[in-house]
C-alpha cells in the first residue's frame, strides 16, 4: 500500500509540474521559432569578431536568448569561429548561450519566479563577457591558422519563414530538448516524491559545502537548460539553499563531458581553462550572492506556492491543455525522428548511381549537430549529399570518388571525430 501511495504521489507531482511549466515552456518554443527563421546564424557571427570588449558583449547578448544548450550551442559556436569569430567572441557564445534561453527564463519565472528569472540571464552575460575578455586576452599571441569559406545566404519567402517557426520550434527543437526535460521532470517527481521537505536543512550542511557538491555533479553531466528548472525547484522545496540551486541552474547546463572534450580540441586549451573557470567561480559567486547578499524569500517563497504538498489549489484548463499539447509535440518529436531515419535509409537504397558510404562520427547529439556536418560535407566537391544518422551516430554519404581523408578532416575540424 506504501509503494502504491508513493506511485501515486510521483504521478501527482510529475502532472503538476508539468502543468505549471507547460504554457510557458510552449510561449517561449514559439519565441525560439522566431529567433531562428528570423535571425539566422549568418546575421549575427559577423558580430562575434572585431575588439575583445565588444565582441564579447555583442556575442553574450546575442546567445542569451537562444534556445541552445550545450549539445546544441558546441556545433553553433564552432560555426561562428570557423567562419570568422574571434576566440573570445566564440566563448562568450559558449558561456552564455546554454545557460538560459527564451523557453528556460519563461519556465523559470513559471516555477522559480521573477528573481530566478532575472538573475539567470545576467549571470549568463555577466560569465559570458567575463570569459570572453580573459579568452581574448590569453590567446592573443596564439597564431590563427583557419582558412575562411565564403558564406551563401538562403533567401526565404515570408511564407517559407512563418513554416520554419512553427517546424523549429515545435519539431525540431523539441526533439533536441525532449529527452533532457522528461528525465528532469521525472527526477524532480520522484525526488518530490521519495524525499520529506526541509531534508536537506535536517542535514544541516552549509550553502558553500552544498554548491561545491553540487557543482562537482553539474559539470561533467548533462542537464538541459529548461530539464535543470524542476529539479532545482524540488530541491529549494526540500531544503537545499538557493543558491545551490542557482549553481545547478547555471553550471548543469553549460557544461559536459562532450562539451569539455570538443572546446580544447576546437579552441584550445587556454580556451577552455577558460571556459570552465569563469563558469565555476560565476556559478559559486552569483550562488554566494542570492544566499547572503538577498533575502532568501525571494528565491523560495513562489516555488512553496507552486509545489509545495499543502498547497491544493487546482490546476487551471489551460495549464491542463498546455501540458497534455506539450506531451503530444513530444510524442510527435520521436515519431518524426524515427520516420525521418526510415525515409533516409529508403533514399539510399533506391540511389545506385552514386559511390556511396558510411561513416561513423562521435559527438553529435542534437539537430544543430545534424544540420552543421551535413552543411559542411555538402561544400565538398566530391559530395552530392550527406545525410546524418543522429540515433546511429553515422553519416551517409553519396558522391563521385569520396575521399575519406578530406571527410575526416572536415568532420574533425567541426569537434566531433570520424571514424
Amino acid at each position: 500500500m506504501e509503494v502504491q501511495q508513493y506511485i501515486i504521489t510521483f504521478l501527482n507531482d510529475f502532472v503538476k509540474i508539468l502543468s505549471e511549466m507547460s504554457p510557458y515552456l510552449l510561449l517561449g518554443f514559439f519565441f525560439a521559432g522566431l529567433l531562428y527563421a528570423f535571425i539566422p546564424q549568418n546575421k549575427i557571427e559577423r558580430y562575434f569578431n572585431g575588439k575583445p570588449f565588444k565582441s564579447s558583449v555583442l556575442a553574450s547578448i546575442f546567445g542569451i536568448p537562444l534556445p541552445l544548450c550545450s549539445c546544441g550551442v558546441i556545433p553553433t559556436g564552432t560555426a561562428f569561429y570557423k567562419n570568422g569569430a574571434s576566440k573570445g567572441g566564440t566563448v562568450s557564445f559558449l558561456i552564455s548561450t546554454p545557460q538560459t534561453g527564451v523557453d528556460s527564463i519563461l519556465a523559470t519565472f513559471s516555477l522559480m519566479g521573477l528573481p530566478f528569472a532575472i538573475i539567470r540571464p545576467l549571470a549568463a552575460l555577466v560569465t559570458g563577457i567575463t570569459g570572453g575578455l580573459i579568452t581574448s586576452v590569453a590567446t592573443k599571441n596564439e597564431t590563427d591558422i583557419r582558412s575562411f569559406q565564403e558564406q551563401t545566404e538562403e533567401r526565404k519567402s515570408f511564407s517559407q519563414k512563418v513554416g520554419d517557426v512553427f517546424r523549429y520550434g515545435f519539431v525540431d527543437f523539441i526533439q533536441d530538448i525532449s529527452k533532457w526535460l522528461v528525465i528532469g521532470l521525472v527526477l524532480a517527481a520522484i525526488i518530490s516524491a521519495l524525499i520529506p521537505n526541509e531534508f536537506f536543512e535536517l542535514l544541516n550542511m552549509p550553502p558553500i559545502v552544498q554548491m561545491l557538491l553540487i557543482l562537482v555533479v553539474s559539470i561533467p553531466l548533462y542537464i538541459c537548460a529548461t530539464g535543470s528548472i524542476p529539479l532545482a525547484a524540488i530541491l529549494i522545496l526540500k531544503g537545499i539553499s538557493p543558491g545551490a540551486a542557482f549553481v545547478l541552474l547555471m553550471a548543469g547546463p553549460a557544461t559536459n563531458a562532450a562539451t569539455i572534450t570538443m572546446i580544447g580540441k576546437v579552441l584550445g586549451r587556454k580556451s577552455l581553462f577558460t571556459y570552465l573557470a569563469t563558469i565555476i567561480v560565476g556559478a559559486l559567486g552569483f550562488g554566494l550572492l542570492i544566499d547572503y547578499a538577498l533575502p532568501t524569500q525571494w528565491f523560495t517563497e513562489i516555488t512553496h506556492q507552486h509545489l509545495g504538498h499543502n498547497h491544493h489549489e487546482g490546476l487551471s484548463w489551460w495549464q491542463i491543455a498546455s501540458g497534455v499539447i506539450l506531451m503530444a509535440l513530444i510524442i510527435n518529436g520521436y515519431i518524426q525522428k524515427y520516420l525521418n531515419t526510415k525515409k533516409n535509409s529508403v533514399t539510399q537504397l533506391k540511389n545506385n548511381t552514386m559511390e556511396i558510404k558510411t561513416i561513423k562520427v562521435e559527438g553529435m547529439t542534437c539537430n544543430h549537430c545534424k544540420a552543421n556536418v551535413e552543411s559542411n560535407l555538402k561544400k565538398l566537391a566530391f559530395i552530392e549529399n550527406a545525410q546524418v544518422n543522429l540515433r546511429e551516430k553515422t553519416v551517409t554519404l553519396e558522391g563521385d570518388n569520396i575521399e575519406l581523408d578530406k571527410i575526416k578532416e572536415a568532420i574533425d575540424s567541426l569537434g566531433y571525430k570520424a571514424s
